[in-house]
């Protein structure tokens, strides 16, 4: 059974104090019979880190992601983070391939595989984002731009390293825009990114979770959750918000678990 997984970005967002304040407002805020086997994943930035951890280490289902790494494992990258770093802060994972790196970083799906890579070198997970721009999708080239960033970044792993990838897919055009995909379109993506790791992975694509990341809010969580290929969500704008990002939270139990809404 896939992971049912809901990550918040919180981009560059919050003061580490602030940070730490929002981190323990969601853990009072969250309910486990809400929750259900709903994983949450919490992306502060990398000034927080630490001070996450510490509030987080006993939670079995909270995980903490940095919300970038550098390719290589040491050497002369002033203001660079590597993975290595991370992941000797027992963080778990690592977005990787964001839209706002791809845009305004310019970061290539060559520099995103080796990311990838070096995360997988330090046993952290991967969340890699994929999505295509307004212009894209316009011209009917949306499949096309997504399944080729795929396998660009990901296709080069072996099935047991790509057991560790989790997908997420980001709408450009929906991100931080207030526009959102319908759960339909939502679900169309979503089940042509499936097909496409299916092509090389075979029955492992059953088992990757892929998180939709445009805009996800409260009032339209639940209904995308209930599509059969959308596992969860990357939650950017509402994961500053606690009670936001515990009922996006809970709102997957209750479109995946079968609990009734409260």
């Amino acid at each position: 059974m896939r992971a049912k997984i809901v990550a918040g970005n919180w981009k560059m967002n919050t003061v580490p104090s602030d940070g730490v304040s929002l981190v323990v407002d969601i853990l009072e805020k969250l309910n486990p019979t809400q929750m259900g086997d709903t994983r949450v994943i919490i992306a502060p930035p990398f000034t927080h880190l630490i001070d996450v951890i510490d509030h987080v280490w006993e939670e079995g289902h909270i995980s903490v992601a940095a919300q970038n790494c550098h390719h290589e494992d040491s050497g002369a990258y002033t203001g660079e983070i590597s993975a290595g770093m991370i992941a000797d802060l027992n963080i778990d994972a690592v977005i990787i391939g964001h839209s706002e790196r791809r845009e305004y970083f310019k970061e290539s799906d060559e520099l995103l595989a080796s990311k990838v890579d070096a995360a997988i070198r330090h046993s952290l997970m991967p969340i890699f984002c994929v999505g295509e721009s307004l212009e894209q999708r316009q011209s009917g080239n949306h499949e096309k731009v997504v399944t080729e960033q795929l396998t660009n970044g990901l296709f080069h792993l072996s099935p047991e390293q790509m057991k560790s990838v989790i997908v997420a897919y980001e709408p450009v055009w929906a991100i931080g825009t207030g526009e959102t995909a319908t759960p339909e379109q939502a679900q169309e993506m979503h089940a042509a990114i499936r097909a496409h790791l299916s092509s090389k992975y075979g029955d492992l694509a059953e088992e990757i979770s892929i998180l939709y990341g445009g805009s996800v809010k409260p009032s339209n969580a639940r209904e995308i959750f209930g599509k059969p290929d959308v596992d969860g969500g990357l939650v950017g704008g509402a994961s500053l918000d606690a009670s936001d990002f515990v009922s996006i939270v809970h709102a997957m139990q209750t479109a995946k678990g079968g609990l009734r809404a409260v």
